[in-house]
């Protein structure tokens, strides 16, 4: 499947796919232990792994049609962080074979001012308009209160319990 990104828009925000030119931001997200701090592995990024994964949001869209989008603030245009869809494959029981996995990351500063509800919301309706739309899921470690929210918020509803690189998590299904 060859789809082109898309760009879409919220009343604060713009998504937009990532660009080469968004290393710096992507590499700063990514080393803050604050946001590392409850996805796998909860270790910061280092510059080299944030540019492998900013190759690999490169990839998600001509292979998959869709993908990760870096979101902008309208206004100001910086920055604010990432969210979207993918199939990473990931070896996890239960198996998210057949899902669309939904994965936000904001930078700290950005925290509490429902961005990524914002951001996940119109992922999520454009995601559903598509033709070739899988059903979606999420993981997210049991003690991030705040995603845990967001999931609720947008319709995810708690499937099981997961294991993935020997650490648990929630898996959410909507």
């Amino acid at each position: 499947m060859t789809a082109p990104p898309v760009i879409l828009e919220t009343v604060r925000l713009i998504l937009r796919p990532h660009s080469l030119d968004d290393f710096a931001s992507v590499a700063a997200l990514w080393s803050e232990p604050l946001v590392t701090r409850f996805t796998s592995g909860s270790q910061p990024s280092t510059p080299e792994e944030s540019w492998q994964r900013l190759l690999r949001y490169h990839g998600l869209w001509p292979a998959l049609g869709f993908g990760y989008f870096a979101l902008a603030d309208k206004k100001a245009g910086h920055f604010l962080g990432e969210a979207g869809l993918a199939d990473f494959h990931r070896d996890v029981t239960p198996s998210l074979e057949g899902f669309a996995e939904a994965g936000w990351a904001l930078m700290p500063a950005a925290w509490g001012k429902g961005f990524a509800l914002e951001a996940m919301t119109a992922i999520l309706e454009w995601y559903a308009s598509t033709s070739d739309a899988r059903p979606v899921a999420c993981m997210v470690n049991p003690e991030n209160a705040a995603s845990l929210r967001l999931a609720e918020k947008l319709g995810f509803r708690l499937k099981a319990q997961a294991l993935y690189k020997g650490a648990e998590g929630l898996m959410f299904e909507r």
